[in-house]
């Protein structure tokens, strides 16, 4: 399948799933890894690539640690982006993408935790203001009304683990997916899923920075 232009993408996730199972397609046809965007309509929905993960990643569930590449070919033969290895400054984590060139184009920065939410993120691309990953329950007109819906995830999440047979030390509650809205000022910029699918908003929002969030994940 011919990947299509990657600087024009609006959702996309990473995924070898090509041709997903509809109730006219019976069997799913797979690809390489790659970031994927949906085209098509409902009967004969396809996941149509703009960028590929390397080689050596596409047999993994997942990028190992530390070869978050991108490239414009399967053959991993021209690169699009790379994000480099995390760095810490102060008390958050950064991870400068760059572009073919080894040139910066962006930085993905982890802030620390603030009780009772979880990190957040920043995403830093020149020319712009700074785009802040805010948590779903970050919302809100007050601080009553964000605490009470803290309140009612927190009870959602450990119904949830109940349902799901959790152990006692409520593993995966720590580590559910969550909804970020990447807001830049009153704008919304792009909203991610976990770090399984992102949707795009803004048209200026350089798509290599988005892709990088997936690559990195939301951990």
């Amino acid at each position: 399948m011919e990947p299509v232009d990657w600087a024009t993408v609006r959702k996309f996730s990473i995924s070898t799933m090509e041709r997903p199972v509809t109730h006219k397609r019976k069997k799913p046809v797979t690809g390489a890894r790659a970031v994927r965007t949906p085209q098509g309509g409902p009967d004969f929905p396809v996941n149509a690539p703009c960028a590929f993960l390397p080689r050596s990643a596409q047999f993994g569930t997942e990028s190992p640690a530390g070869d978050h590449t991108l490239y414009e070919d399967p053959e991993s033969q021209r690169l699009l982006c790379s994000v480099d290895a995390p760095q810490e400054v102060g008390e958050e984590r950064h991870h400068v993408v760059r572009d073919n060139r080894g040139q910066v184009i962006g930085t993905l920065r982890r802030v620390p935790a603030k009780r009772p939410f979880r990190h957040t993120w920043r995403l830093d691309q020149p020319g712009h203001p700074d785009i802040v990953g805010r948590n779903e329950l970050a919302g809100g007109d007050s601080a009553t009304e964000r605490v009470a819906r803290v309140a009612i995830k927190a009870t959602l999440g450990l119904v949830t683990s109940v349902l799901d047979g959790a152990g006692s030390d409520g593993g995966d509650q720590a580590t559910r997916s969550r909804t970020l809205e990447w807001r830049s000022g009153d704008e919304v910029v792009m909203v991610s899923e976990g770090s399984r699918e992102v949707t795009v908003e803004a048209d200026w929002i350089d798509r290599r920075l988005a892709f990088a969030f997936a690559l990195v994940g939301d951990k």
